[in-house]
């Protein structure tokens, strides 16, 4: 028997970004401004709220596991046979914050989710960067 937790890997991508922990937890957060860079919600910030997100290849179930306002942020993410979560972290810089986003729970199976997820943060994150730099 094999432990899962073990066999299973991680997407991580992390950035310095220019801007406040606060404006980067707006962000993360509020359902208006996630649209804009990551997907259609009907997120809150409140532990165990189930939520989902929605785009054109489908959809992804979710549900919060951990708020801590301006530093931590994660929740579940299931989709097409994948069990993960997906944690953010907040820490405040000279300059700004260096933003981390971890997504663990990827089986050796799941090679082509894995791949997507490294493909799709990258994607993401640029996005993010420029709804962060179009709030001034």
């Amino acid at each position: 028997m094999t432990d899962t937790l073990t066999d299973t890997r991680a997407v991580i991508v992390e950035r310095e970004m220019p801007f406040a922990p606060e404006k980067i937890w707006r962000a993360l957060t509020q359902p208006h401004l996630m649209a804009e860079w990551l997907m259609k919600n009907d997120f809150k910030p409140v532990q165990d709220h189930r939520f989902t997100l929605s785009a054109e290849w489908g959809s992804v179930d979710c549900q919060v596991r951990t708020v801590e306002p301006n530093r931590t942020l994660s929740y579940s993410w299931a989709a097409h046979g994948l069990e993960s979560v997906v944690t953010w972290t907040l820490t405040p810089t000279g300059t700004g914050t260096h933003l981390r986003m971890e997504q663990v729970g990827f089986r050796p199976d799941q090679q082509q989710a894995f791949q997507g997820a490294k493909f799709g943060w990258q994607r993401f994150f640029g996005s993010l960067e420029q709804v962060l730099a179009k709030q001034g």
